[in-house]
């Protein structure tokens, strides 16, 4: 009998490879920890499985996961001469994926839609970084998937999450509540939940619920710290701040995260926090520099590692990284790398060098383009809000109102009114000082809001 995988798609290999593999599959669809090494056991059990090579190659690059790409892509290209069709296709959509063509994959999911390892690697989410700048293609990727699911919870889940990213907010909660109900542990459902409480201001009860499925159906998951970040995230907008550091302390901290997730979570938490109004003894970047390594901080696979590089050699005050990162992604042969991620880095540049107008204004420039990064809005407002930072450091309290009054229209936040408050109670140098003068200010000169120019 032929080996298959959990929707029915033929497997070339033997029947305990395919089980291995299948259930790395099925746990990296749900965001259950061990997806990694249980695709690994299936190829240490047949060599030749095509499919499984091809797998670790995309996590070693969308997730940094410690595994040789190269060595990945060249053994899945060379098994799959023996596979069908369907696993030859799918390795070409991996590989040239990697080497930054979307087209062959989203090619493949037309004609194979129950592939849904390259589903999910199509949709910007916490797992992948999707293979579109343009958030409506890969929405309509999964929608056109979607009906050959029938009504599979992880498919729900996945859909709640593309209705929030279109700011079908009640749609969403819905869609992820079921979802939930048919599989409390679904990641990609209990993702989409926090973001629909997020991006509504629903602070109170999303963080209630929030922290209730980290300590127990979700208890499992792989990328916990990211839904630690969601947590802390509602504490950061209502202005918990001795919340947010024991959050830190007890779930965030870098030398506990998987993969990238020291940078993306802890790292962006971190400057976040440290530019909050009030905030005191932020702890440094530092560990999550080292932790993340020099390759990924100046190389960055994706450019929404990128990004979160960026910030993370801005906070560190590291110019010379930072321009190292600029000078790579300006040669890259992605163009999100070269027309987002380089610039990104350059206006971070300018605001580690003290030339905070300037990088408020590079910034202001790169607001329609940074969807092109990838992720969710929650991580990109990121961005934006170094452009506050760098407002509020040039004296441009007008302009930082502005911003704020925006981000107010979106959505209610204790933290970006109070931010708004101080931007208006601000008015000249001294007033600035007289400010700071309770503590000195959070995080380094470079991203400090509340020192003037």
């Amino acid at each position: 009998m032929r080996c298959r995988d959990a929707y029915g798609y033929e497997l070339t290999t033997g029947p305990l490879a395919a089980d291995a593999y299948v259930d790395g599959v099925r746990d990296l669809l749900r965001l259950r920890t061990g997806a990694a090494d249980r695709i690994a056991t299936a190829i240490a059990l047949d060599p030749t499985f095509a499919l499984g090579h091809a797998a670790l190659a995309l996590l070693g690059h969308e997730m940094c996961v410690e595994v040789d790409i190269a060595a990945r892509l060249a053994d899945a290209r060379l098994h799959a001469a023996r596979a069908t069709e369907r696993e030859r296709s799918h390795v070409d959509a991996v590989e040239q994926h990697l080497r930054g063509d979307p087209a062959p994959l989203v090619t493949h999911l037309a004609s194979y839609p129950l592939d849904a390892l390259l589903l999910s690697v199509a949709m910007p989410t916490i797992a992948f970084a999707g293979v579109t700048d343009v958030p409506e293609t890969a929405w309509r990727i999964v929608e056109d998937a979607a009906p050959a699911y029938g009504d599979d919870p992880w498919i729900t889940g996945l859909m709640a999450f593309v209705r929030q990213e279109q700011r079908r907010f009640d749609e969403a909660m819905d869609l992820s509540c079921r979802s939930l109900s048919a599989e409390p542990s679904g990641g990609h459902a209990a993702h989409a939940r926090a973001h629909a409480h997020y991006e509504t201001g629903d602070h109170a009860a999303g963080l209630a619920w929030m922290d209730a499925w980290i300590t127990g159906a979700g208890a499992a998951t792989d990328s916990l710290t990211h839904f630690s970040w969601h947590a802390a995230l509602h504490e950061l907008s209502t202005g918990d701040l001795a919340a947010v550091r024991s959050r830190y302390d007890s779930q965030l901290q870098p030398r506990h995260a998987v993969g990238c997730r020291a940078l993306v979570d802890s790292g962006s938490l971190l400057f976040r926090w440290a530019i909050t109004a009030d905030a005191r003894d932020v702890p440094p970047l530092d560990e999550v520099v080292a932790v993340t390594g020099r390759d990924v901080l100046e190389r960055p696979g994706t450019a929404f590692l990128g990004l979160h590089a960026a910030v993370a050699l801005l906070a560190v005050d590291d110019r010379a990284a930072l321009q190292r990162l600029s000078d790579w992604c300006s040669a890259h042969p992605n163009p999100t790398h070269r027309e987002v991620v380089a610039p990104l880095a350059a206006a971070l540049g300018l605001l580690a060098a003290g030339r905070s107008s300037a990088a408020a204004d590079r910034l202001a420039a790169l607001g329609t383009s940074t969807w092109r990064l990838g992720g969710s809005d929650a991580q990109r407002e990121i961005v934006e809000e170094a452009r506050i930072a760098a407002l509020l450091r040039a004296g441009r309290y007008d302009d930082a109102r502005l911003v704020l009054d925006a981000r107010l229209d979106r959505r209610d936040s204790p933290r970006d009114r109070r931010w708004r408050a101080q931007a208006a109670r601000i008015r000249s140098p001294s007033t600035v000082m007289s400010t700071a003068a309770s503590g000195p200010p959070a995080g380094p000169p470079s991203t400090s809001p509340v020192v003037a120019e």
